[in-house]
């Protein structure tokens, strides 16, 4: 969507978040958060790979980031992190805020304080911000919808080095072109 203003034309951030639905109620979420520019700032480069999801070593920011998500559930007693992946310019999360045993929410934070805190971790540890300003989240409604995220979580180092792989064999190409 686009606001003209009269002195300038600029573009309005798409709302993603659901109206009117409490993130802090019991049930599960995944989350995108990604570095500003879609910097790397996770992954070790560390020359070639053979092409597994197995070759990434994690740097100094990845290892910090998967401390951080790690202790999540110490922080907040009523959440669980279900599943997570630190991609090289993004992390993905599944995670669950939990009720007690007759169904209500816990002491539970809501999902944007849980975010907004580990990015402010992350950025007071480096020293400076490492991150977009917002971050993307979905809903989970039910079991198919959470097994979907489960396995995009677990599949996405692969595609990345697929993605990778193809856009050096394509670099190659054009550099033999012009020889």
């Amino acid at each position: 969507m686009r606001i003209i203003n009269k002195e300038k034309e600029y573009h309005s951030r798409k709302e993603y978040r659901l109206k009117n639905y409490d993130y802090s109620n019991p049930g599960s979420y995944f989350f995108t958060v990604c570095t500003k520019e879609r910097k790397n700032y996770f992954w070790k480069r560390v020359g070639a790979s053979i092409g597994r999801p197995s070759d990434i070593v994690l740097s100094d920011y990845g290892m910090l980031v998967d401390e951080a998500i790690k202790n999540m559930p110490k922080i907040y007693s009523s959440v669980t992190v279900d599943c997570y992946v630190i991609m090289p310019n993004h992390i993905h999360i599944l995670l669950t805020i939990h009720s007690d045993s007759n169904g209500r929410p816990m002491d539970a934070p809501t999902t944007e304080r849980i975010f907004k805190q580990f990015k402010g971790y992350i950025t007071k540890r480096v020293g400076f911000s490492i991150w977009q300003k917002l971050y993307y989240d979905h809903v989970i409604r039910n079991q198919q919808d959470y097994f979907e995220h489960v396995l995009y979580i677990q599949d996405n180092p692969r595609r990345w080095i697929e993605k990778m792989s193809r856009k050096e064999e394509q670099n190659e190409r054009e550099v033999d072109k012009s020889i």
